[in-house]
């Protein structure tokens, strides 16, 4: 696996790759793998780019191979972020409803915890049900970052 860095408003993340996919974008507390090194590596590069292209409010979805590690029901729940709009968001609970599962909204919140590819999988956009932030691999204060991010270029402002 290859890693980069990459400063972004929410910290360095890592981003790490195998050879034919992204596999992890990792907050600044987070280790990379075991065995992963630093270098060049085009998919890398075309994830940096789109990343800074979404803080920079020219980007609202990505286009990367993506393969989240995790059990079936995990990477089921991660890929299904990615039918969260740009800009809203959903509880637990929804996106619970929306897999199949109306009552594991428990079990959906811990596999978004799990989701190693936070921002591109956007597990921001999932709310409790009362619309509280909850839990956030990168912490509360990232997450409120990035949905104040969506809702200003939704509203027109940078």
């Amino acid at each position: 696996m290859s890693i980069a860095k990459l400063e972004t408003p929410v910290g360095t993340l890592t981003l790490v790759a195998g050879d034919l996919s992204l596999r992890a974008v990792l907050f600044p507390d987070e280790a990379p793998p075991e065995g992963a090194v630093g270098g060049a590596h085009q998919l890398l590069a075309s994830a940096a780019r789109q990343l800074q292209e979404y803080f920079a409010s020219e980007r609202r979805t990505f286009e990367l191979p993506l393969d989240p590690v995790g059990t079936p029901f995990q990477r089921r729940c991660c890929l299904a972020l990615s039918s969260i709009p740009y800009g809203t968001t959903v509880s637990y609970g929804e996106q619970a409803r929306r897999l199949g599962h109306p009552r594991a909204a428990r079990a959906v919140g811990a596999a978004n915890a799990r989701n190693p590819i936070p921002i591109l999988l956007p597990c921001h956009r999932v709310v409790g049900a009362n619309g509280a932030l909850t839990g956030y691999g990168g912490g509360l204060d990232a997450k409120r970052l990035l949905l104040e991010h969506e809702a200003r270029v939704l509203g027109g402002i940078r």
